[in-house]
This record gives C-alpha cells, sequence and structure tokens, in this order.
C-alpha cells in the first residue's frame, strides 16, 4: 500500500474517531448572563466611593436625575464621561434648588453634559437616582451635596432588575423633555407624586410585628395615621429621626398611640436624612422600602420622587442593624403627656 493511501486511510479514521467522540459529548450550554443581587450603600460610613466608581463605570449613557448637585468629583466625573464619548443626561431641580444648582448647571451644560431643569409642573423634583448604560441603577435617599456626607443618615440601593431600569428610563425620558406620565412601577418601585402615599400607607399597614422608621419629615397625616393604627393593633413601631419642633404634635400623637421616638438634635454629630420602612424583619413577610420620600403631603403627592422596595436578605439585615443602632442612639422623645417609663421601655430590636 502507498504512503499517500496509508495516509488517507489513518485521516479518515481519525475524522470518524473523533466525530462520534463528539456524538457522545454533551452540548455546552453557552453562559448566561444573570442579574446581580442588589447592593446596599450606607452613609456617612461608606463614603461616596462606591457612588463615584458606579458614574465611572458607564461606557454608553449615564442619565442622572438629582434635587441637589454641589459636588465638585461628581461634576468632574460626569464632564469627564461625556468627553470621553459617553451620552450623559442631567436633570437638575429649579423650583426649590436653583440657587444652589446653578453653578453645577452652568458648568455641566459648558462642558458637553446635556443637563436640563427639572418639569416646574411638579414642586420639586426631589428624586435622586442614577443609571448607568440603561442596566442599572441607583435608588437613592442622599443628594450628592459633599457638605452634607461627613454627618448625615443615608442610603443608596443599585439593582440591575431589568424592569425597574427600564421603568427608570422611560420617566427618565418624559421628565428629560417635561412630558407628562404615568410611571410605570417596574417590579419594585414607588413613585411620588402618583403613588407613593397609597404604596406606604399600604406597606405600613402590612406590618403585623414590626416597624423601624426613619424620615426627615413627619406631616402627612396619612403617614401618621397609619402608624398610630400599627401601634394599636399590637405592632412595635420604632421611629428615628432628627428633632424639629415642627413634628411635635405627630410625635405627640404618635407617641399616645405607644410608638417609640428617638431623636437627635439638629446639632449633633447624626442627621437623620434616611426615608426607610423596614416591616416585620425577620420574619417571612419582611420587606423594606428605601428612596427619596419624605413624610410630607409635598413629597408624596406633589413632588417627583423615586424609591423602591426590597427583600433581599443581606439588604434587610444591614439596615435593620443600622435602623436599630440610630435608634438606640438617639434620646426618647419626651412629651407632657405621655410617661418616660413608656417611652423608655426595652427596644425589641437586638
Amino acid at each position: 500500500m502507498s504512503r499517500t493511501v496509508l495516509t488517507a486511510l489513518l485521516c479518515a479514521l481519525t475524522l470518524l474517531s473523533a466525530t462520534a467522540q463528539a456524538a457522545t459529548l454533551p452540548a455546552q450550554t453557552p453562559a448566561t448572563a444573570t442579574a446581580s443581587s442588589p447592593t446596599l450603600i450606607t452613609e456617612p460610613g461608606q463614603g461616596l466611593t462606591p457612588i463615584y466608581t458606579f458614574m465611572q463605570s458607564a461606557t454608553k449613557t449615564l442619565d442622572m436625575t438629582m434635587y441637589e448637585l454641589v459636588d465638585t468629583t461628581a461634576e468632574q466625573t460626569l464632564v469627564q464621561l461625556a468627553a470621553n464619548g459617553v451620552t450623559v443626561r442631567v436633570i437638575l431641580d429649579q423650583n426649590l434648588e436653583s440657587s444652589n444648582n446653578q453653578a453645577a448647571y452652568t458648568y455641566l451644560s459648558q462642558n458637553g453634559v446635556n443637563v436640563v431643569w427639572a418639569n416646574p409642573t411638579y414642586a420639586a423634583t426631589h428624586q435622586k437616582s442614577i443609571v448607568v448604560d440603561g442596566k442599572t441603577a441607583a435608588i437613592m435617599t442622599l443628594n450628592l451635596t459633599s457638605r452634607y456626607y461627613s454627618t448625615s443618615r443615608d442610603f443608596a440601593v443599585i439593582e440591575s432588575d431589568a424592569n425597574d431600569v427600564a421603568a427608570i428610563e422611560t420617566v427618565f425620558n418624559a421628565d428629560f423633555n417635561s412630558s407628562s406620565i404615568t410611571p410605570p412601577a417596574g417590579d419594585d418601585l414607588v413613585w411620588s407624586p402618583t403613588q407613593s402615599q397609597t404604596d406606604l400607607v399600604n406597606l405600613i399597614n402590612s406590618a403585623q410585628s414590626t416597624l423601624q422608621v426613619e424620615n426627615e419629615e413627619m406631616s402627612n397625616s396619612k403617614i401618621v395615621t397609619a402608624l398610630v393604627n400599627a401601634a394599636k393593633r399590637g405592632v412595635t413601631v420604632q421611629v428615628a429621626m432628627t428633632y424639629s419642633s415642627d413634628w411635635v404634635s405627630n410625635f405627640d400623637k404618635l407617641s399616645a398611640a405607644g410608638v417609640q421616638i428617638s431623636t437627635y438634635a439638629s446639632s449633633a454629630s447624626l442627621y437623620i436624612h434616611a426615608k426607610a420602612i423596614l416591616v416585620d424583619y425577620g420574619t417571612p413577610q419582611a420587606n423594606l422600602f428605601l428612596g427619596s420620600e419624605n413624610f410630607s403631603v409635598a413629597s408624596l403627592t406633589k413632588n417627583r420622587e423615586l424609591g423602591l422596595e426590597t427583600t433581599n436578605a443581606a439588604i434587610l439585615s444591614s439596615i435593620q442593624s443600622t435602623l436599630t443602632a440610630d435608634f438606640n442612639g438617639g434620646t426618647p422623645f419626651s412629651s407632657s403627656s405621655n410617661s418616660d417609663e413608656r417611652l423608655l421601655r426595652q427596644s425589641p430590636f437586638h
């Protein structure tokens, strides 16, 4: 047999063997991208580096809605992204914060960023959110205002839920053009002025065992009534806030119903700016709200605001630890019509 024929036969046998072997191997499954778990950022402890890093991760687009922007690092990051070819769009509040936002508005508009004043239809655009590349969103309780970073209790959640991000982008596109829109809820979102008052009252009403609350304001009667009713039906309700005489009458109503209130002086090293409601921690129905919404009529029914609900176990655990520490670190609210003994009763949150 010639070498040529032998070589051809060997090649054919090798090919047949390889084909048969390949047929017996399981088919390879392509890698599938999955949305990462949401990430919690807690201020002032973590600082703003996680937020800046998130912004810097943008490669195609960055859309920001911000009530107050007075942060040189954040502003320079937006400009640098635009210089690198990222399409950067920013909405800044004008109805209440135009004077504070004017410098950022001017700087951004002169350096390649598409910045607009918020729709004046809303009493304020109090939303604080950032969407990167149309895929990941930061939903925050904090403004990007550097003078507050060292003292302000705030939270942010970075999430990649596709329905949530798409809804935020849909609303951003409308708000950027000052168009009217009924915001889609996505999977987890809480929007003002359309739905947040109902959503938050329903969330409070759902509590069966415990409620832990932080907020900057306490003037919305529907929220106050829901908290009062929760305490009256046996839910252990704790509220931690920075003290203001504006809230005393509602503090009295809450404490009379059995709500435990812990306050911080406005001069304290910690200012409670966060907006958080933690429901039934440690139970199967545990749920958490975080967002821009304050407990005021304007915030829940007149402003553009954004928050979200989550049941993520790691986030709930971290938030619970922070809310408990904040409550224990404050001063029990004392009302002339309520005994200190009841207000100082031991916390069930350990």
